[in-house]
């Protein structure tokens, strides 16, 4: 199956699922590839994530700086056990995604993997795509497991 063809999948899937991100990034790169503009490909494959990182990272931040959030906010919550234990959750998923941004760097094709188990928790268990990197990260946790049986 082509490249073409499993992005026109994606678009499908994502359109039938609700997932407006698998649909706009489907319809994003059928868009750079039958308008021809290559360039941007290696861009996005070596930049994308940061700049989707970015995006996030200021997405969270809004708040903030437009003044919903207080220090003294932000002080009472991180003092709280809600507070405490979302730092520990924080902690534990920035280690969960160097794992799964390692696991991307050894086995770049495992990504297809990872968009399709995103998509059948979408469609089936009705989540909410996080992303790849942390995607892998699971399943970089799970891999010694997949080893032990594979024996």
């Amino acid at each position: 199956m082509s490249g073409v063809n499993v992005l026109v999948a994606l678009l499908l899937i994502g359109i039938v699922a609700h997932s407006h991100l698998i649909a706009t990034a489907a319809s994003l790169m059928l868009i750079f590839k039958f308008t021809n503009i290559n360039l941007v490909f290696p861009l996005l494959e070596r930049r994308g994530l940061e700049l989707g990182l970015l995006f996030l990272m200021l997405s969270i931040l809004v708040p903030l700086a437009e003044g919903k959030i207080s220090g003294r906010d932000i002080l009472c919550n991180l003092t709280s056990l809600p507070g405490i234990l979302a730092v520990a959750g924080g902690a534990l998923a920035t280690l969960l995604n160097r794992h799964g941004l390692n696991l991307l760097r050894i086995d770049p094709e495992i990504v297809f993997g990872l968009v399709f188990g995103s998509i059948l928790g979408i469609v089936f268990l009705r989540g909410v795509p996080v992303g790849p990197l942390m995607a892998a990260g699971i399943a970089a946790l799970l891999m010694p497991f997949g080893r032990a049986f594979r024996r």
